[in-house]
């Protein structure tokens, strides 16, 4: 097993800024535009600790990120890093998880947002040809533009980023001085059950960092940057939560209740007059174009390694001649997203996101562990979590007793899309095995 860089013909152009944006950009997508309300109607003003509490949470998954990313630095992110620790069929698992079960079925509900955000506006965007086209532009444009360069896709990534967070920004701007501070006092603790459930619907509020990290092949001198990126990327997007709760907790306080469905849009209203809610539905359609932007990044790079290791079909592993990009992975990957918007309808398959998401966590942080255990003398200059395996075991606490959250339904759900997944693996096994028994057999 392998943890060094492999010549993979990819180029390394993704610094710290780059990485940043990507995390910011992947975690930050339409669930802020909702999230103050989910969590204030519940917790109330206590609501801005359970963010402290989920970014500590986040924070040890994050550090575990860090580490291993700095250990094994070729192309695929979790993928790779659970691939070399346990081996082809935990990284099949993996790959699967991350590429249909997290990231096409998310990034296709994305484009069905944008394109309801749009509508309420302009309701030529309720016409199911029109949505089309507009999916049709929105992609073709983010395949042209990540096909020509990694470097082309992050510099998109950084212009929207900077567009989609100055409404936010603004809001917390110029909603501190309408806050009443009588509206962030609270008088008694939530139940248990109360938090838990809030907790989770938090949790995966910051998730998506990971997506950003597919690119891991084409970072530069990842031992400084994938730590620094993480870092810096995973803390603006706390302060800003922290920040956004904490405005609108502080105008809306029991009034949050009758916002639910757009508790960013009422503060915009209250800041700036009705002419603000159009501003936010328009910043929410952004918004999820940006997400859907790192993950046309990030993810093919996923596709792409495991189709250099036999797991997918070979032509999936091909690398642009001009560009240095996987562009069949690319096309293939974003032509799916394109296929389940236009479809629409798979609110069961969803029910795949959130087991996913926490079953790769909880696969990486335990990669993590078992490659500190092996203490490799080549990863000396590699970044190392602090504490020994105290952050790593909290990680690991964290994500089981979310897991232990999920309803009847996600865990049937995951556990059949596994099953399914599993017989293609074993199938795709034997076939090779067959195909190359062949030849020997009538020699």
């Amino acid at each position: 097993m392998s943890h060094s860089n492999k010549e993979e013909g990819l180029k390394r152009v993704v610094g710290v800024t780059g990485l940043s944006t990507n995390i910011i950009n992947g975690t930050v997508g339409a669930g802020i535009f909702a999230l103050p309300a989910i969590v204030g109607v519940e917790l109330g003003a206590f609501s801005i600790f359970a963010y402290l509490i989920c970014g500590v949470m986040m924070a040890t998954i994050m550090l575990c990120y860090a580490e291993i990313g700095t250990r094994i630095t070729s192309s695929g992110g979790s993928y790779a890093y659970v691939e070399n620790v346990f081996g082809d069929y935990a990284g099949f698992i993996v790959s699967w998880l991350a590429v249909f079960g997290w990231s096409i079925l998310g990034s296709a509900a994305l484009m069905n947002v944008i394109a309801d955000s749009l509508a309420v506006i302009f309701p030529v965007f309720l016409n199911p040809w029109i949505r089309g086209l507009l999916y049709f532009v929105l992609i073709g444009f983010l395949i042209i533009t990540n096909i020509r360069g990694a470097k082309q896709g992050v510099a998109f990534i950084k212009g929207i980023t900077i567009i989609k967070l100055l409404p936010l920004i603004g809001i917390i701007i110029f909603g501190l001085n309408l806050v009443n501070s009588d509206n962030l006092h609270w008088e008694h603790l939530p139940s248990i059950n109360t938090f838990s459930n809030t907790t989770l619907v938090l949790f995966f509020a910051f998730a998506g960092f990971e997506t950003a990290l597919g690119v891991s092949g084409e970072i530069k001198k990842p031992q400084r940057t994938i730590p620094m990126g993480i870092l810096f990327g995973g803390g603006i997007v706390l302060i800003l939560y922290l920040l956004l709760q904490t405005v609108t907790q502080g105008i809306l306080g029991a009034e949050m209740g009758a916002v639910s469905d757009a508790p960013l849009a009422a503060v915009a209203e209250n800041i700036v007059g009705p002419f603000g809610g159009a501003i936010l539905l328009i910043a929410a359609a952004i918004s999820c174009y940006g997400a859907v932007s790192t993950d046309i990044l990030n993810t093919p790079r996923v596709v792409y390694a495991g189709a250099a290791d036999g797991l997918f079909p070979k032509f999936l592993s091909k690398v642009h001649s001009k560009f240095a990009t996987p562009h069949w992975s690319i096309f293939c990957f974003s032509g799916l997203i394109f296929i389940f918007s236009i479809l629409g309808n798979f609110e069961q398959l969803a029910l795949l996101a959130s087991a996913a998401i926490l079953l790769i966590y909880l696969l990486v942080v335990l990669s993590m562990i078992r490659l500190r255990l092996k203490k490799p003398k080549s990863d000396k200059k590699a970044f190392k979590v602090p504490g020994g395996l105290i952050v790593p075991i909290i990680g690991v606490g964290s994500i089981i007793w979310l897991l232990s959250s999920l309803s009847k339904g996600e865990v049937i759900s995951t556990l059949i899309f596994i099953g399914v997944v599993s017989v293609i693996y074993f199938t795709m096994k034997w076939i090779k095995k067959k195909h190359k028994a062949g030849p020997l057999n009538g020699s």
